[in-house]
């Protein structure tokens, strides 16, 4: 897993509340179990119109956003059913860091499970950092809980034990093998 410790990115702000699963990545897309191959899917129904055309308003298809990594939204991000294809097709997509309200459970930890960020910010930071950053390049330093943009500076909470394995670039296996020796010590006392 690629470690995250400062990270530069330019913004895209999709702001709507409770975008869902079915938007992030429809059911007939999930015909595949590998993480990879999802990005062209990635809101499908607000980038696509009924014929498969890319609908040149929206906001992910606009040259200005084309490498943008940063996503910030609004409540309730990655509701609806439970799929890691959609922490998966915004991974693939290209989107690093989600920037929400809120998000729903299943979503927040299969997000950070894949070696992502999820801030949780309020709707006046989130509105605020919206209108400086969308479409600019922001700083998110993990390491300090800190988005930089210009002179402005917003603090985050982040969960220590994901900030520690995203920091380390490990993920759930790499942290059981770093206690091998002790699960051994332990199934050789039982």
């Amino acid at each position: 897993m690629k470690s995250f410790t400062v990270y530069k990115s330019k913004v895209v702000c999709i702001l709507n509340d409770n975008i869902d699963t079915d938007i992030l990545i429809p059911k007939n897309y999930l015909k595949s179990v590998k993480r990879t191959g999802f990005g062209d899917f990635v809101f499908a129904p607000w980038r696509y119109d009924k014929d498969g055309n890319k609908i040149k308003d929206f906001v992910l298809n606009q040259e200005k956003y084309a490498d943008a990594s940063i996503l910030i939204t609004g409540e309730n991000f990655g509701c609806g059913s439970s799929r890691e294809h959609a922490a998966w097709a915004l991974q693939d997509f290209g989107i690093r860091v989600v920037i929400a309200g809120g998000y729903s459970d299943i979503f927040y930890n299969n997000w950070l499970n894949n070696g992502n960020v999820a801030i949780k910010l309020d709707s006046e930071k989130r509105k605020m950092l919206s209108e400086i950053a969308d479409g600019k390049e922001i700083e998110i330093d993990l390491i300090n809980q800190k988005i930089l943009s210009g002179d402005l500076s917003i603090d985050f909470e982040f969960p220590e034990i994901y900030k520690q394995r995203l920091i380390e670039g490990k993920d759930a296996i790499d942290i059981t093998l770093d206690l091998e020796e002790k699960i051994k010590e332990y199934e050789n006392r039982v």
